[in-house]
């Protein structure tokens, strides 16, 4: 048994729930931050036998695709100043996943 834990964009996040529970898979939803942007995430949890982690994974990438957007980060340009918004480039969006064997599973 393997656990996927894939950390997706919030905007992301409902139609790749929606494609993995109607392939028959359970997903667990957790709401997370991310460092960088400090925007929203959501982190899902999703146990699967090893031979269909290929099959979970090309969903994944099915639903959460890489995207730029403009974004305004804020610097201070000298001490005493006033902070300057700094627009910035940066990508967003696909997906981090982790696969983690898991020894015992246990469903009570």
């Amino acid at each position: 048994m393997k656990l996927i834990i894939c950390i997706v964009q919030d905007q992301d996040s409902g139609a790749l729930i929606d494609d993995l529970t109607e392939n028959q898979y359970r997903v667990t939803k957790l709401s997370s931050t991310g460092g960088f942007l400090k925007s929203g995430n959501t982190t899902l949890l999703v146990g699967v036998d090893e031979e269909e982690v290929d099959s979970v994974l090309r969903i994944i990438e099915e639903n959460c695709k890489t995207r730029e957007i403009t974004t305004s980060l804020m610097s201070m340009t000298m001490p005493g100043d006033t902070y300057m918004p700094f627009p910035l480039e940066v990508k967003v969006g696909g997906a981090t996943v982790f696969v983690l064997d898991v020894e015992k599973h246990i469903k009570i």
